[in-house]
């Protein structure tokens, strides 16, 4: 196994989530020091699984909540889910006022109360603009209504003392590149409601200085921390989330991805690669994946919040809106265990710190 000094060592017993009547929030808290990301003060590097779809259900979010313990198993620390969006999800977890659904806003707070319970992070993406139907009810919304949303996400995280999380405000700047609202305004709006949690920026444009952190699409900024959010291999044929995974999603009568979990060995060992320097040069990884953000339409019943198979399959292109019974994760999974180990958070606080940079 490859030394994971990054990655705190200390050994603690794995807390299995309460009730949120009953659940001590605040437990673990996810910071930002210079270009490093800390968990309760402790450096650590993000290792990830995107589930922008956990959400879309009662069954769904339990399921994830459920595997918890299992993807943590195998160097999982960072889970990802969207309160709007994503794609074929069509999630309206906000509504017309920029006010959280309160049936989203439940689904969410279990997931991030059970990842305290386990020392592990959620990022809570906000706005996924895009091609889902989950903007439809959003016409009309200006600049400040999108500030406003943002702003209730965070004082909603403020005010249940969720601090094991980072936020992403816009979807690879999905809402920016729509609608020409400023990130740079959102997150000060996030700032204005709680300066201690930190917030991303996650656009190709040059990044604003008042973001915490920089994810995905965004340049790199000195001095500050970046990781890929949505890491997926950048090999595979017509791209990942081109036609390799759309090719029939066009058709009036199907709604949802081909080649669900099909992975070749070369996209393999291209993720391998990209996870390597996600987490040896930057500050972490996040695999996305039509396994983990697939939907239940065409029965395919997703998305699946379990680790899947090793997509051992002789032919990806082989019935490409079937679920291969080999489909899945499970082969990242394994090797991110095998090179960094299981996640090992530190000890958790006993009662929420006094927070702050």
């Amino acid at each position: 196994m490859v030394s994971s000094r990054f990655l705190c060592a200390t050994s603690v017993a794995v807390l299995f989530a309460l009730p949120s009547s009953q659940t001590l929030a605040g437990q673990y808290v996810f910071k930002v020091r210079g270009d490093t990301i800390l968990i309760n003060d402790h450096p650590f590097k993000i290792l990830g699984l995107r589930c922008s779809n956990a959400l879309i259900s009662d069954a769904k979010t339990s399921e994830l909540i459920n595997n918890l313990n299992t993807f943590k198993s195998y160097g999982v620390n960072t889970v990802s889910v969207f309160v709007m969006g994503s794609r074929f999800g069509d999630i309206k977890g906000y509504r017309a006022n920029g006010s959280l659904d309160p049936t989203y806003a439940a689904r969410l707070g279990q997931i991030i109360e059970a990842a305290d319970q386990r020392g592990m992070i959620v990022l809570v993406g906000c706005l996924y603009w895009s091609t889902s139907t989950a903007n439809d009810d959003l016409a009309a919304w200006s600049q400040a209504d999108a500030n406003g949303a943002i702003a209730n996400t965070v004082r909603w995280l403020k005010d249940h003392d969720y601090r094991n999380v980072f936020v992403d405000p816009d979807n690879e700047g999905m809402a920016h590149a729509a609608r020409g609202w400023s990130i740079a305004q959102m997150i000060d709006a996030a700032h204005d409601i709680d300066p201690t949690i930190m917030v991303a920026y996650n656009h190709r444009s040059s990044p604003p200085s008042n973001a915490d952190l920089y994810i995905h699409h965004s340049p790199k900024v000195t001095g500050k921390p970046w990781l890929d959010s949505e890491a997926t291999p950048t090999n595979s044929p017509g791209g990942y989330w081109g036609s390799y995974s759309k090719d029939t999603h066009n058709k009036i009568d199907y709604y949802n991805y081909s080649r669900i979990g099909r992975y070749t060995t070369g996209m393999k060992n291209n993720q391998f690669a990209q996870t390597r320097d996600g987490c040896e040069k930057y500050n972490g990884h996040i695999l996305a994946s039509t396994w983990l953000q697939c939907v239940p339409n065409e029965n395919v019943n997703g998305p699946f919040m379990t680790p899947g198979g090793r997509s051992n399959i002789d032919d990806v292109h082989a019935s490409i809106d079937t679920l291969h019974p080999d489909a899945g994760i499970l082969w990242w999974l394994e090797y991110i265990r095998d090179r960094y180990g299981a996640w090992a958070p530190p000890k958790p606080f006993v009662h929420s710190p006094t927070f702050g940079n």
